[in-house]
């Protein structure tokens, strides 16, 4: 049987997951391509949805691949984050997929700031919904405890919980569900060992291949007691 994704044209945007060598950008542009889909993907270390829309730069490096072609990075300081608009515009997707979470998840702050993270989900969902465009968001992996990082499982359970509130019209797709706590090794406490994103890279196109045309759930609002970060 022929794969949903075969003649699609994927965007797949994102932050130090796709960056980071050995990561997302050298594994699920493949195994998309692989069920036959035409696949651009961008990566910006750092990264949050704001920063595709509006110019911002990023001191940690920057990823591609485009087609059939080979992982571009770049690690000079200063880099534009891709604009999201502009790839939407040049390269004219059918779907589009991203995975921000971790640069979501204000790790290091005492409460997850919950109205900053809506108002940096809903400015990207917003231009995909006026773009008309089909979406998939990917969820944080598990990590471990890390003071460079300071991401916690708690944390993490969290921030999964809300993206998959917040995110319609994309459709969420929660990467705690994929495996326990620590099944997926990490090397720095927040990006995954090899062998963490070829996993990963199998549950996502797996649950893209399973997704439904069911209406995603209504986008919730920030309370009033939350305060952008």
């Amino acid at each position: 049987m022929s794969s949903i994704l075969a003649g699609l044209v994927v965007l797949v945007l994102g932050d130090s997951h796709l960056v980071h060598p050995g990561g997302l950008i050298d594994t699920l542009p493949a195994e998309l391509a692989a069920r036959g889909a035409t696949v651009y993907a961008y990566g910006a270390c750092g990264s949050t949805p704001v920063d595709y829309l509006t110019p911002k730069t990023t001191d940690c490096g920057r990823a591609s691949r485009e087609g059939t072609g080979a992982v571009k990075r770049d690690f000079t300081q200063g880099l534009p984050v891709w604009n999201a608009r502009d790839l939407i515009a040049q390269k004219k997707p059918t779907l589009v997929i991203v995975v921000m979470g971790d640069t979501l998840g204000a790790y290091k702050s005492a409460t997850l700031p919950k109205a900053w993270v809506w108002d940096q989900v809903t400015a990207l969902t917003g231009e995909l919904t006026s773009a008309s465009l089909s979406c998939d968001w990917i969820g944080p992996p598990w990590g471990k405890p890390s003071e460079a990082f300071g991401k916690t499982p708690d944390r993490v359970r969290e921030i999964s919980g809300y993206l998959g509130q917040v995110v319609s019209p994309c459709r969420y797709i929660d990467t705690t569900a994929f495996a326990a706590p620590g099944a997926w090794g990490s090397i720095d406490g927040q990006h995954l060992d090899d062998a963490g994103y070829k996993a990963w890279t199998k549950a996502i196109v797996a649950s893209i291949e399973q997704q439904t045309t069911a209406p995603a759930p209504a986008a919730a609002k920030p309370s009033s007691g939350d305060q952008p970060w």
